[in-house]
């Protein structure tokens, strides 16, 4: 798998999009709004190039798009519940699951088109928590996220949002997808057709306005005395947490019946892309080096285990079979205490030492003679030392 490593690298690739919400907030018609909207030709793009996209849901009886993989085309969803014993969200998750062990064959499928499109679309399964709690979601969205810019398109059904209490379960939940997944995030307002998505944008950017619509939210609101019950203090409360998240989030408004707000979606994407390339990929090639770093010292680590063990299994196989290793002892006499050779440096400039060539011509034995040799005449040379055998 390859992985992004500068921004030059990062602009020639097509952006993922992984399109996620509650069920029924309208995610495939969603998908097949933006796609649509690729497909059409416009002054600005006479030649649009069509999106690649995946369909991860394999529970769907039929999508309003054309998929370029299917994973129904790899798992039956009712073949898996009948084999395993499960109910329909088992059979969605075990399925997703089987499907992650062949993604890098997606992967490669999707390399190679990567040079033809601009986009890939994910749409995941309509159980939310089936993708972003699970194993294979993290997989898939990790293994995605390293080979191409991604992010995360948050689809919230608007009309089912006007309530402060489900707005504030929809962004909690937005919140913690966005620091799980730690890619950029854009929320979808979708259904704008049935009901605008100013009421949301108020309340993201003006506390005073939640609060107010808190005070009015109907029964429960507050209590016999007049005061604010518990709800409504726990809703305030996140409300000053959730600040500083939504300084942080893009915001669009878009109706997947009529297209309105798709050209602003796709202008919120190519600012992600940006926020990619500046936030989301230092952080991960820092990962990936930390855990290079990790796996190498681990391997070391083995090694060594195993090289003690084997040292150690050497031990016992000497204990239990004693061998006469001259060598060794040769070398362990030869040591003194401190692990040192026990011999004395020998300058052999100044004494003969054993194995010294002697020149036998002019070898002497003591008190020999001069050149007349039987001991006369001439004076006594020096004596060299060799000692020879008296002739008889």
């Amino acid at each position: 798998m390859e992985v992004l490593g500068t921004s030059t690298s990062t602009a020639k690739k097509p952006i993922v999009i992984i399109t996620i919400g509650m069920a029924g907030a309208g995610k495939s018609t969603f998908v097949q709004r933006i796609n649509s909207y690729l497909h059409t030709p416009t002054p600005s793009n006479p030649n649009p190039r069509p999106p690649y996209i995946l369909n991860l849901d394999p529970a769907v009886t039929q999508v309003p798009f054309d998929a370029n993989i299917d994973i129904r085309d790899t798992v039956d969803y009712k073949e898996v519940m009948k084999q395993y014993n499960l109910g329909p969200n088992g059979g969605i998750l075990t399925a997703l699951n089987l499907f992650t062990t062949k993604f890098d064959q997606v992967l490669d499928l999707v390399e190679k088109r990567s040079q033809d499109v601009d986009y890939i679309i994910l749409d995941t399964p309509g159980q939310i928590e089936i993708f972003t709690w699970s194993a294979s979601g993290a997989i898939i969205t990790d293994a995605v996220a390293a080979s191409f810019p991604a992010v995360i398109a948050y689809v919230i059904d608007t009309p089912r949002t006007t309530a402060p209490a489900t707005f504030m379960s929809n962004m909690l939940y937005a919140c913690s997808i966005l620091y799980k997944t730690k890619l950029p995030f854009i929320l979808v307002f979708n259904k704008t057709d049935v009901t605008p998505h100013d009421f949301a944008l108020q309340w993201m950017t003006d506390f005073e306005a939640f609060q107010e619509a808190l005070a009015h939210g109907g029964p429960g609101s507050v209590d016999s005395d007049g005061e604010p019950t518990y709800m409504s203090s726990l809703m305030t409360s996140m409300s000053l947490v959730l600040d500083e998240f939504y300084k942080s989030l893009r915001a669009v408004g878009v109706s997947s019946m009529t297209g309105d707000g798709v050209p602003e979606f796709f202008a919120a994407v190519e600012e992600a892309r940006g926020e990619y390339e500046r936030e989301y990929l230092p952080s991960l090639l820092k990962a990936q080096q930390e855990r290079a770093s990790q796996l190498q010292k681990a391997q070391e680590a083995a090694k060594q285990d195993s090289l003690q063990r084997m040292m150690k299994d050497l031990e016992v196989d000497r204990t239990g079979n004693p061998v006469d290793d001259k060598w060794e002892d040769d070398e362990q006499d030869e040591q003194d205490d401190d692990g040192e050779l026990d011999v004395n440096i020998i300058d052999r400039s100044e004494d003969r030492w054993p194995g010294q060539y002697v020149d036998i011509t002019r070898a002497r034995r003591p008190g020999a003679g001069g050149a007349g040799g039987g001991g006369g005449g001439g004076e006594d040379e020096e004596w060299d030392g060799s000692r020879w055998a008296r002739p008889t």
